[in-house]
């Protein structure tokens, strides 16, 4: 089975990271595929807590659409340039298969090779000409060797039907001469005298070992069938290289990165049936056909630490959601099918994640602890948000122990480098930790940037107003905050657009820009609950 992919939401922090990283490892021991993904770069605070317990920073995930390469395609068997015509027909007669990819030494697409081309090349090729190798003619000719003295093999095909005076008075031999003669011991010979490049003799010839010997000592390369001259004649062509008649240009392949959507109407449009799929490095992966994009399969994901669209990556709904792990709201994430679906009101989605150890009995490491403890205090800023519960407070107890760390003089540092916001410019900051939401019908979007140090806000406050307004009207928002919550003081202060003439309704208190909210620590419980009701209000009224 495809590997699982597992990810928090945009703009993801430490419990976002964590949590992403912690159920692939649980997932893994239960004895599932599953690899962490994250979808934007982490945090300073995120990336300290990767270091200090030793973890490797999760690859960024652009999207999770579906690509060529998680097509069911056909796995057909490439040949390459020194295989037989002949090898390639009755391959694809054995495979029903009427579509050959061609490639170079290093599998690298070159060519492709279709019955017709096989065909048309029967009519229209010089069939004169061969350029082959030995073993391909004595396959084809199902021959047994009377010498060889050459790998490769090309030459004009010369069929003895003239006496051999004629052949001597039009000189038709010369050292590029493949001959294909029966029992006439006259002409083989004095082939062998001419050095000519091959001699296919057919029939049921008894050669004599002067013959044989004087083949060997003029390096004349032989083979003996028991073909008649006829079908050793109608042989000799298919014993070619197939990159002398393959298809070299013009080629419709698809990269295994390319998106479906990109692809489906170059398909559907196509003349052509069957497609090339290659690798990033251009080395041929299969075959594509039309019906392989009627039922695709999907990236296959796991959500944690979310479950809205918004917020989710990029091409969710073209995903295969098996299993959402969340503590926010019910969101508006849909399945065509039941999913495992767990949802508990704590302060953390790592605090579900230690539920999930425990209730199945798995030991946990000293890093996966570490990480799940970090989720919990960043989230539940060291268990004083009023989202925290007393299941977030037995967990960080437990996840102590196990890892031995002072939890006061780790989290304080790991706030320190999380509210950190110095080279960064005010999108950075403000993205930080960014969220969209749809509450009571309006477009919101609410960032929450924790700080140790208000004055490294407020000194570029007429910045981050003018960010606001901007981001708010491109958005076709109803509401755009910034939440700056200070974790020394325990409570936030507001930035939003001006341009909202409801702000005070929404609040039910005269706002000002900056003003100051003593308590509110929690996007989730406080702040959210708040705004949606009062839009609900100002709709209702």
């Amino acid at each position: 089975m495809s590997e699982i992919m597992i990810f928090g939401h945009k703009n993801p922090d430490t419990d976002s990271v964590t949590s992403a990283i912690v159920m692939s490892k649980f997932k893994n021991k239960i004895g599932f595929n599953t690899k962490p993904f994250i979808l934007d770069e982490m945090s300073k605070e995120s990336k300290y807590v990767l270091d200090y317990f030793g973890v490797e920073e999760p690859e960024i995930l652009d999207n999770v659409k579906i690509q060529m390469k998680d097509l069911n395609y056909d796995r057909v068997k490439a040949f390459t340039h020194d295989n037989s015509i002949y090898d390639a027909y009755l391959h694809m007669g054995k495979n029903r298969v009427r579509t050959l990819p061609v490639v170079d030494d290093i599998g690298k697409l070159s060519g492709i090779l279709t019955m017709k081309d096989i065909a048309m090349s029967l009519i229209n090729s010089d069939q004169r000409r061969i350029e082959t190798t030995f073993d391909n003619i004595l396959e084809g000719m199902k021959g047994r060797v009377i010498n060889k003295c050459a790998d490769d093999l090309s030459g004009d095909v010369m069929v003895t039907a003239f006496h051999l005076d004629t052949i001597e008075e039009m000189q038709l031999f010369t050292e590029n001469s493949i001959v294909i003669v029966g029992d006439r011991f006259d002409i083989i010979k004095f082939a062998i005298e001419k050095k000519v490049k091959l001699i296919i003799v057919t029939g049921k010839a008894e050669l004599d070992e002067k013959i044989t010997r004087a083949a060997k000592d003029n390096r004349v390369n032989m083979i003996l069938t028991k073909f008649d001259t006829y079908e050793a004649t109608k042989t000799i062509f298919l014993t070619n290289f197939v990159k002398n008649i393959m298809v070299k240009e013009n080629i419709l392949s698809f990269s295994e990165e390319d998106y479906l959507d990109d692809c489906r109407d170059i398909i559907k449009d196509s003349d052509h049936s069957k497609f090339p799929l290659v690798g990033k490095n251009g080395k041929y992966l299969g075959i594509v056909s039309r019906s392989h994009i009627i039922s695709p399969a999907k990236k296959r994901v796991i959500l944690v630490d979310h479950n809205e669209y918004a917020q989710s990556a990029e091409g969710i709904f073209e995903a295969d959601i098996l299993e959402v792990v969340d503590h926010h709201k019910i969101g508006d994430i849909s399945t065509t099918l039941p999913i495992a679906f767990r949802n508990q009101p704590v302060g953390s989605t790592n605090t579900i994640l230690y539920n999930m150890f425990r209730e199945a009995g798995i030991e946990m490491e000293k890093e996966e602890a570490g990480l799940m403890l970090s989720g919990i205090v960043s989230d539940t800023l060291l268990l004083k948000s009023p989202t925290t519960t007393e299941n977030d407070i037995e967990a960080v107890e437990n996840l102590v122990k196990v890892t031995g760390i002072d939890l006061n003089d780790f989290a304080m540092e790991m706030f320190k480098k999380g509210t950190d916001i110095s080279g960064k410019s005010v999108e950075e900051v403000f993205f930080s930790d960014y969220k969209e939401f749809v509450l009571e019908g309006m477009k919101t979007g609410i960032s929450q940037v924790f700080t140790l140090n208000i004055d490294a806000i407020s000194e570029n406050v007429e910045e981050y107003l003018s960010f606001i307004n901007n981001l708010n009207k491109n958005r076709n928002h109803y509401l755009t905050l910034c939440i700056i919550t200070d974790i020394i003081k325990q409570g936030s202060y507001i930035l939003y657009n001006a341009n909202n003439k409801s702000i005070d309704s929404i609040f039910e208190k005269e706002m000002y820009q900056g003003i100051f909210i003593d308590g509110w620590v929690s996007r989730k419980k406080q702040i959210i609950p708040v705004i949606s009701e009062g839009i609900k209000k100002i709709i209702n009224k």
